[in-house]
């Protein structure tokens, strides 16, 4: 960064709190409506006169156009500075914003979705790094901390807010929120966004700008299809697409001298250490974060309001664990705390086994609030742990690099929870079937509620024996967690970085 930026000895996170704000606030409306808009789709589906499966392309057309851009963030930085890539990233979505509350088809919705995508694909790997700048190492975890609310707090407010929305006014006004925080955090950031130094860019990688957005969303569209089936044509287009795709762009990276996303940071053992367990980590929140909603929705036959409120408790413990890790992450590093973070979400899907057709949300405020802790306590200083074994002029091709993975991996972790939960339901209502059998019942004379009330237990007790095996996932992530070193540089590693530029070929 510039002059502008303070220097670590009188350092004062008073002193950034005004640009955070401009981040934080492109940041939010951006997470928010990556999922506020799966609560409209069943009103949408009656005021355009269509069906669900047009329409599901609102969201995976938003999904897609994220996938394709992320990979180009970390150069677009490096080229054109990051404050006039998040700036002109957070137009774009606001642009997007308003086109998107105006359509009277469902095509010219879909079209609108893709222009917000394409501008909020750009604005969290680079307001990630632009963060991460802002302080020095001794305070660039509390500065992350903050940062990070909005990414866990966003998606669950974001069904309160749109369920509300839909309910009571209309859905165009998930879209019309956008514009005034849009307008904000431009106002803020043109005025008190520092200028982000530009990085030398010699050379354009044109091959790698053509299959790295290939490759990431043709395989987030292809493991996304797999919530559906695996052997879908759809499915097995997209991975093979994705599939050669990425190991085209993967030859090419390593071959070029100015490569899109520098691959070879893989070659730090730390690094590769800390990228896995950070999928395992958010494959197994996503245990929590996606399955409990459908739990509450589909089991318990709780509206989308209801659902967003229950998952209340979550947020708030996430929020306000978010800066305490951020405190404990610039003390002791990132072990313990992924350790014990995910120890908390593992100890919380416990819980959520046990789940049945009686549960209440007061049952599920203590899990919640567990859950909620862990996250905010591993997520962030994850990110930041990884940038911190970064060379300090790779951060922007390393936020691209992780981001474009975790894309991948979130619709990896959606689609393989639904095949379990799909294979447990099956296999319980099977047994269920067979000890009716046994005991010389038959479905026949059956009334309706008692054979919905059969299928509502067989599905419940699909998502706690789904809980309870994602509780291993995030328990084998705890313990890989005890592999990561401390997460902070030290003066020898800040020695080496400093000796040892030609990691990256710019």
């Amino acid at each position: 960064m510039d002059q502008t930026l303070k220097q670590e000895a009188d350092f004062r996170l008073s002193s950034i709190l005004v640009p955070l704000l401009a981040i934080i606030a492109g940041v939010f409306m951006v997470v928010l409506d990556s999922t506020a808009m799966n609560v409209a789709l069943s009103r949408l589906v009656v005021d355009f006169k269509t069906d669900l499966h047009t329409l599901q392309w609102v969201v995976t057309g938003y999904m897609l156009a994220q996938a394709s851009v992320i990979p180009l963030s970390g150069w677009l930085s490096d080229r054109f500075g990051a404050k006039t890539v998040f700036l002109t990233a957070v137009i774009v979505f606001t642009i997007g914003s308003i086109l998107c509350a105006t359509p009277s088809s469902a095509e010219w919705l879909i079209v609108f979705r893709v222009i917000q995508g394409l501008g909020g694909g750009c604005v969290l790997p680079v307001g990630m790094a632009y963060v991460y700048r802002l302080a020095p190492k001794s305070k660039v975890g509390v500065v992350m901390g903050i940062m990070g609310i909005p990414v866990l707090f966003a998606p669950a407010i974001g069904p309160v807010l749109s369920g509300w929305l839909v309910e009571y006014h209309s859905w165009r006004w998930i879209f019309l929120i956008n514009i005034p925080i849009g307008i904000i955090a431009v106002l803020i950031g043109l005025r008190k966004l520092p200028n982000a130094a530009k990085n030398s860019v010699p050379g354009m990688d044109k091959l790698g700008m053509v299959l790295g957005p290939l490759a990431f969303a043709s395989l987030t569209y292809g493991v996304s299809q797999g919530a559906q089936s695996w052997t879908s044509e759809k499915t097995l287009i997209g991975l093979l697409l994705g599939a050669v795709a990425l190991i085209a762009f993967v030859i090419a990276e390593l071959r070029s001298k100015t490569p899109l996303l520098e691959l070879r940071i893989l070659k730090s053992v730390d690094f590769t250490t800390g990228i896995i367990v950070q999928w395992i980590a958010q494959f197994g929140l996503y245990g929590a974060l996606f399955l409990l909603p459908q739990f509450l929705q589909q089991a318990r036959g709780f509206g989308a309001f209801d659902t967003g409120l229950t998952l209340l408790p979550q947020a708030i413990a996430s929020g306000l664990m978010m800066p305490i890790a951020g405190i404990l992450f610039d003390r002791i590093g990132v072990r313990w705390l992924v350790v014990c973070g995910l120890s908390l979400v593992s100890g919380a899907l416990f819980q959520y086994s046990h789940v049945d057709l009686t549960t209440q949300s007061r049952d599920l405020i203590l899990p919640l609030i567990m859950c909620g802790a862990g996250m905010g306590m591993m997520m962030m200083p994850m990110n930041t742990h990884l940038l911190n074994k970064a060379p300090s002029h790779l951060v922007n091709r390393v936020t691209s690099l992780t981001n474009s993975m975790q894309q991948v991996i979130t619709s990896l972790a959606v689609s393989t929870l639904v095949t379990i939960l799909t294979a447990r339901t099956t296999a319980r209502g099977t047994e269920m079937q067979e000890a009716a059998a046994a005991a010389g019942k038959s479905t026949a004379g059956a009334s309706q509620d008692a054979l919905l009330l059969a299928k509502q237990t067989v599905l419940s007790q699909g998502f706690a024996d789904t809980f309870h095996i994602m509780m291993f996932v995030a328990l084998g992530g705890a313990v890989l967690g005890l592999l990561l070193r401390r997460g902070r540089h030290s003066g020898a590693e800040r020695s080496k970085e400093k000796a040892a530029p030609e990691i990256m070929h710019v």
